[in-house]
């Protein structure tokens, strides 16, 4: 996947999914070594909150585990082992490079017993049905083309009266911040990400998929049309991002 010649990657309502695909993973191969760092400060560290917000709303009752689909280097699934230590955790994610950062964190905090990383599709899940308790996804359902398949299988594997969690930036409808974060996106984030990351237009791509991600509403009634129940909606940061979280069905 070739970026333009104005440096920024092809809009994500322009390409295919096998295209977005290979982007993505492209994308995240190249901003590895500086992903944590860049989220913390590009986010005023508001990530870890967010972060720390979904792990209180976990409830754990059957088999006490934690499954993190596109997990990155892995701090939703570390933080969640740090703050439920009676559970297991699995990390999965297909960008290699981002597998072996979050393999060398799990080390370097003591979690080898407790949390295990590994490299898969999130499209076909390597795990049994009803095995998680809790099933979630941190920022990362908006760089996966076919949603619906991803969420049918984070239902699929996690048990019934478990939760599935989502959580994602989206585009805020308020008109007081509205113009000051797309201002944001679409320039100073970019900017400051030129200083410290060596593909820059990754950073593009991350605003352009905020822009073009549902509202929190059609987000939620998708989750109910995949045969999620009680879904509820947990705006944080003036809606900047929301926690989701549905139940599969008993």
């Amino acid at each position: 996947m070739q970026k333009s010649t104005a440096n920024k990657y092809p809009s994500v309502k322009t390409i295919s999914d096998e295209q977005r695909i290979g982007m993505v993973k492209e994308i995240f191969s190249t901003i590895t070594d500086k992903y944590d760092f860049l989220n913390h400060l590009l986010s005023l560290r508001r990530d870890v909150a967010w972060r720390r917000f979904a792990i209180k709303k976990m409830r754990f009752f059957r088999t006490n585990m934690f499954l993190d689909v596109a997990c990155g280097t892995g701090d939703l699934s570390i933080n969640a082992c740090l703050k439920h230590r009676h559970i297991k955790a699995v990390g999965v994610d297909f960008v290699f490079p981002m597998v072996r950062v979050g393999k060398e964190k799990v080390e370097k905090k003591g979690l080898s017993g407790q949390l295990n990383f590994m490299q898969g599709n999130a499209l076909r899940l390597p795990f049994h049905d009803d095995a998680f308790d809790v099933t979630g996804i941190a920022f990362g359902i908006r760089n996966i083309p076919d949603r619906t398949e991803a969420l049918r299988e984070m239902l699929r594997v996690t048990a019934p009266g478990g939760q599935i969690m989502i959580l994602e930036m989206t585009f805020i409808e308020n008109r007081f911040f509205k113009l000051f974060y797309y201002i944001y996106l679409n320039y100073l984030l970019p900017l400051m990400a030129k200083v410290f990351s060596k593909n820059a237009a990754a950073y593009y791509y991350l605003a352009d998929s905020i822009m073009n991600f549902p509202s929190p509403e059609e987000f939620a009634a998708f989750m109910r049309e995949t045969g999620m129940s009680e879904v509820k909606i947990y705006p944080l940061t003036f809606g900047i991002t929301c926690l989701y979280v549905g139940k599969k069905p008993e």
